[in-house]
């Protein structure tokens, strides 16, 4: 219950709540009132009875006969007019000696009772007794009960329309905000209230930490692009001496020197990529896209592959239909190489890449049958520097899905991993299509 409660919406819920307390207080105030009402009803018949008993006192004191409806006992309640008992216990007989009224329920119908105290003239005390049933009472409480339900009900729907109302008038505003805060980009500020209340507070502070916000990713984009390129040089450097040790190694120059000096290649051939990456990302991060223009997919996938070299796993395409995609040609590329190289390093024996329409988007498909993505990790791979356990034996720095998450969605798309029908895993991209 309190998880089905907790995912209800904050307006669902004040409705909900306004209703539910208005049902309990309205029923506990019929209760009261029922009860009131009932006591009324007996009270009144109280004095009925009393009037009645007063009246035959005198014809019990003269002796006479005692009207209908009326007994006359002794203290002790035994009966002293010849009509046989009376069907009251000695707690009850007791109370009416000393004044009380007295209401007993047995087989039959419920009755009242007053009783009039007496005094023969011979001193002896009697009492008259009078009663009634209380069939009539209990009639007119159900019958005030029916109406009192339904109208509760009625009554506690009707405020809970009316919280539910005043809750979506209150919360209108922060939907606004809300809205304003999703449209926000690097650098804008929501738009503060002029009223000095809660939602004037909360959007200061939410323009305090966008502030804090595009401070820091500011910071990490000028970071990684200065380590960028201050470690290309150096890099390129290092790999050019590297290749040219090994292509024409030294007199002298052992067999493990030339595997020591193509290790050093390979290393620095890794870290030029890693570079490359980290300006790429800097670069997306930084919101420095030329404007969208109309790309072939088709097109785009056939040229990625034919940059693939000749080993590893065989890459198939399929594009049924010409699909244009609202992005830059050099965007598309990227995301195409690292997609490929992604699934050419996980991938058994083969590759799939399939670009479809999708309405007002196109989607890009690459499936491998490698060993997957673990369902728990399919929601982090793109994030910087992530690489999940199925991916523990191969080379990789981490910053190829991060920069394909950067790149499709600066123009509004989405990735995200599944499994493959192949059995690896599946990549799935999607750019809003190109008018």
């Amino acid at each position: 219950m309190s998880a089905w409660w907790a995912r209800r919406a904050l307006r669902t819920r004040i409705a909900l709540g306004v209703g539910l307390v208005a049902l309990v207080v309205l029923l506990a105030l019929s209760r009261l009132g029922a009860g009131l009402l009932l006591d009324a009803v007996v009270e009144a018949g109280d004095g009925e009875l009393r009037d009645r008993a007063v009246a035959a006192r005198q014809a019990v004191v003269d002796g006479g006969p005692v009207p209908g409806g009326l007994r006359v006992t002794d203290v002790a309640g035994t009966p002293v007019d010849g009509r046989g008992p009376v069907p009251l216990a000695e707690p009850a007989v007791r109370a009416l000696g000393s004044g009380e009224p007295v209401t007993v329920t047995g087989p039959g119908e419920p009755r009242r009772w007053v009783a009039v105290a007496v005094t023969l003239p011979d001193g002896s005390p009697r009492l008259v007794l009078a009663s009634r049933d209380l069939v009539g009472a209990a009639a007119l409480l159900g019958g005030a009960a029916g109406w009192f339900v339904p109208a509760i009900v009625v009554a506690a729907v009707v405020l809970a329309g009316a919280a539910w109302l005043a809750a979506g008038a209150a919360l209108r505003p922060v939907g606004r905000l809300r809205a304003a805060a999703a449209a926000t980009g690097e650098g804008e500020r929501l738009p503060v209230p002029p009223s000095r209340d809660e939602l004037a507070a909360l959007a200061v502070e939410i323009n305090a930490l966008l502030e804090r916000r595009d401070d820091a990713a500011d910071r990490l984009r000028r970071f990684s692009d200065d380590a960028a390129h201050e470690l290309r040089s150096p890099i390129a450097s290092l790999r050019a001496t590297a290749d040219v040790a090994v292509a024409y190694p030294s007199p002298g120059t052992t067999d493990d020197d030339r595997e020591a000096w193509r290790t050093v290649a390979r290393d620095a051939e890794r870290l030029s990529g890693l570079v490359t990456d980290l300006l790429a990302l800097a670069r997306a991060d930084g919101g420095q896209r030329a404007p969208a223009g109309s790309v072939d997919l088709a097109a785009a996938v056939v040229e990625a592959v034919g940059r693939l070299d000749d080993e590893g796993p065989v890459v198939t395409t399929w594009t049924p239909v010409a699909v244009h995609a609202a992005a830059t040609a050099a965007e598309v590329g990227l995301v195409l190489d690292n997609l490929l190289g992604n699934a050419r390093k996980h991938a058994r024996s083969v590759v799939h890449v399939s670009a479809v329409p999708a309405g007002a988007w196109v989607r890009l498909l690459v499936d491998d049958d490698g060993p997957g993505i673990p369902e728990a990790e399919r929601s982090r791979v793109f994030d910087r520097f992530t690489r999940v356990e199925a991916a523990a034996g191969t080379t990789g720095s981490g910053l190829g899905l991060a920069l394909v998450a950067r790149l499709v969605e600066g123009r509004g798309g989405s990735v995200r991993a599944t499994g493959s029908p192949d059995g690896g895993a599946r990549l799935a991209v999607r750019w809003p299509a190109a008018p």
